[in-house]
């Protein structure tokens, strides 16, 4: 009888134990909900740190920012960067300085950092951080300036105005030259004339110009009989992968000496009508 008593005893206290566990469970829940913010649950992170850009392009990093806490947190976002650097974080689209997280939240901040013209080549390290009153994020962010790009279209003198006769030609030396420290590839010239003026260009494609290079290009530049004389605005454009310049120029168009004959002429022969008109029926 004792053994029976025995088993039955341990069985209700194990039924007991069973019964207990949800309890166990809830309680321990309940605990952690109302447990305080731990540090270190929240994460910033970038899908790349490294970022290699010439100093006339913008370095960008798509960076997450991510609240492990079970409360609000008000992340302000700054960096460190070289004397004369610009950075702008913006969330959809709009820039900010700070950012509100609810509790588990994650937003995506898209960061854009500019170098200064002179950057030298190499590279800088940005450390950028997500602070609140709770934590501080940090992330260390790379930006390798490989160098510069720059270009300018004019012609070895400088002068930018030509003189032409209407009905005439002329070839007008152009000068493209890479004022950057990276080299230029694919470059196309282009005009913007007046109606029925043609340009053509030799040549008017360049494969490749190399940093603090220059190349001279030959346009010639036809203008129609008719063209009445007078100033007229044309522009030459220099295009690339890399580059985007204009040169103004002033065309100044004469009139030539045959058209300037013909009009003498009749104006003469239109004085001399006129004379002999007079002449005929004056008398009568």
């Amino acid at each position: 009888m004792s053994t029976q008593l025995l088993l039955k005893s341990s069985r209700r206290r194990l039924l007991r134990g069973i019964l207990l566990i949800p309890l166990l469970v809830a309680a321990l829940l309940g605990y952690a909900q109302n447990q305080p913010a731990q540090k270190g649950a929240s994460a910033l992170n970038a899908k790349l740190v490294n970022i290699e850009a010439a100093t006339n392009e913008p370095f960008r990093y798509a960076v997450t920012l991510h609240n492990g806490a079970n409360m609000q947190q008000l992340f302000e976002l700054k960096a460190e960067l070289p004397t004369g650097w610009q950075i702008s974080s913006r969330v959809d689209g709009s820039q900010v300085t700070s950012i509100n997280l609810a509790a588990g939240e994650t937003r995506e901040i898209a960061i854009e950092i500019s170098a200064t013209s002179n950057a030298q080549p190499k590279k800088y390290i940005v450390p950028f951080k997500a602070s609140s009153t709770e934590q501080t994020l940090s992330l260390q962010l790379e930006a390798v300036v490989k160098g510069s790009y720059g270009a300018v279209l004019s012609t070895p003198s400088g002068r930018l105005s030509e003189e032409l006769t209407a009905g005439s030609h002329k070839d007008i030396e152009l000068e493209v030259r890479n004022t950057g420290t990276l080299p230029l590839s694919s470059l196309s010239i282009s005009s913007q004339l007046p109606s029925g003026w043609e340009a053509t260009f030799s040549p008017s494609q360049i494969e490749k110009l190399d940093g603090g290079k220059k190349m001279l290009v030959k346009a010639t530049l036809k203008v129609p009989d008719k063209t009445i004389a007078g100033d007229y605005n044309t522009t030459f454009s220099l295009t690339g992968s890399n580059a985007n310049t204009q040169a103004a120029f002033r065309i100044f168009i004469k009139t030539s000496m045959l058209s300037g004959w013909i009009g003498i002429l009749i104006i003469a022969l239109a004085i001399a009508a006129v004379y002999l008109l007079i002449h005929k029926y004056g008398r009568r």
